[in-house]
């Protein structure tokens, strides 16, 4: 019969046989291709090498949580990043092998170094010395308008990123018309951070009064953002009086220059979007205002309208009021008019009354009087009228209608003496003078 050994007893001797021959730890090259966290806090990793996309070899890994928490934290505080997919590391592991779960490697420590590499390392010392020098929040802490309407671009005319970022602003869907400018500079190679500096000062200097400016770049390698980890480059960007906003055109890769800009947008296309969606946010709190203004002003027109009627029944109460009380007033004051033109008339009346007795009175006095003088002078009228004188016997005479003792007396003049029922006519013989 045919020697055998159980999987176990094969597994134990895997094991022995690893743990004989291996060395306690490796450092590994490889690429983290998944990575899970447990509940207790250990991490879980599938390590893998690559030759282009093909997998040359895959191992499991683990870090348990108290080796996690330090490796992770001294990595991020290196790298300025967590530990993910996809990421290049050195690692230093020792190899296990368990009968049931089979073989894994534990992860012991993490080079940080490697995966920062000698461009990383530089990146980490500039974006340290800008924070220490307070650059990173500078532009940040301007105010970037609502409605940037003027905006000053810094890209190539022929970058692809310009021409889509170009055509989102023109073309926009809600017809917002925005002015911009073409700063032209070169967006890689040596001399893209001295372009890109010259840019932002030209902005500076232009009497242009612009209200932000826009960094834009279409896609491409990784090592083509290099000029965009220039520290004099950040610190133009920092110290620049307008709002900067990045749109570089990396999902993944954030440059130093997206670190100190005001806003930073993964490509340029949002950057656009981002821009109009301060005219959409605009326009719809001017709608929202708009709506908030009609509807207060429907509330207080109508408390208006309730204060209105309100104010027409007190004032209709009150003129109701004032009208009774006049009228009452009126009533009185006609009853008093009446009152006393009634007494005045009484009073008028009994002088007129009294009046007309007195002038009855005097009248027939005056008649009384005027008869008696009447009287009289028709007695004195009788009296002096020359018929009486002639009925007593005396008689009248006149020379030529003349009374005689008016008329020029001459011998031979006609004479006509008067006497009662008699006229007699005689001529004048002889005249003397009577007395003598």
């Amino acid at each position: 019969m045919q020697d055998y050994v159980s999987l176990l007893e094969l597994n134990q001797i895997i094991k022995e046989t690893l743990e004989f021959n291996l060395e306690p730890e490796y450092w590994v090259i490889a690429e983290i291709a998944e990575l899970s966290h447990a509940r207790q806090g250990h991490a879980y990793l599938d390590l893998v090498e690559k030759q282009g996309n093909q997998i040359t070899a895959k191992i499991r890994a683990n870090i348990w949580s108290y080796t996690f928490r330090g490796i992770s934290s001294r990595f991020k505080s290196i790298t300025g990043q967590d530990l993910k997919t996809g990421m290049r590391v050195l690692a230093l592991v020792s190899v296990t092998y368990h009968e049931i779960y089979g073989l894994s490697l534990n992860v012991r420590d993490i080079d940080p170094d490697f995966t920062l590499g000698e461009r990383a390392r530089m990146r980490q010392e500039i974006i340290l010395k800008l924070q220490q020098e307070g650059m990173l929040e500078l532009n940040k802490r301007l105010i970037l308008p609502v409605v940037p309407q003027k905006i000053a671009i810094i890209s190539s005319s022929t970058a692809a990123g310009y021409g889509d970022f170009i055509n989102q602003i023109d073309h926009n869907r809600y017809g917002y018309c925005i002015h911009y400018q073409l700063f032209q500079a070169s967006l890689q190679g040596k001399e893209a951070p001295f372009t890109l500096i010259q840019a932002i000062q030209n902005i500076k200097k232009s009497k242009i009064g612009f209200d932000a400016v826009v960094i834009i770049r279409g896609g491409g390698a990784q090592l083509d953002l290099d000029c965009f980890d220039d520290y004099d480059l950040a610190v133009e960007i920092a110290t620049c009086p307008l709002p900067v906003i990045t749109g570089i055109g990396h999902e993944r890769d954030e440059t130093i220059a997206d670190l100190v800009a005001h806003t930073r947008m993964k490509t340029p296309t949002a950057a656009a979007e981002f821009i109009l969606s301060g005219f959409m946010e605009f326009e719809e709190t001017i709608f929202n205002l708009l709506k908030t203004m009609e509807r207060n002003m429907s509330k207080i027109l109508a408390l208006e309208d309730r204060k209105l009627l309100d104010y027409e029944n007190r004032i209709q109460q009150q003129s109701n009021f004032q009208i009774q009380r006049s009228e009452d007033v009126l009533r009185h004051l006609l009853i008093q008019v009446k009152n006393t033109a009634m007494q005045k008339v009484k009073v008028s009346n009994l002088q007129l009354e009294n009046l007309n007795q007195n002038l009855r009175r005097y009248a027939l006095q005056q008649v009384s009087i005027n008869n008696e003088n009447l009287e009289r002078l028709e007695r004195d009228l009788h009296r002096l009228n020359p018929n009486t004188f002639l009925e007593r016997g005396y008689t009248r005479s006149e020379i030529n209608g003349i009374p005689v003792f008016q008329a020029k007396i001459e011998e031979g003049s006609l004479l006509t003496t008067y006497a009662k029922n008699l006229k007699i006519l005689s001529t004048i013989k002889e005249v003397s003078d009577y007395g003598k």
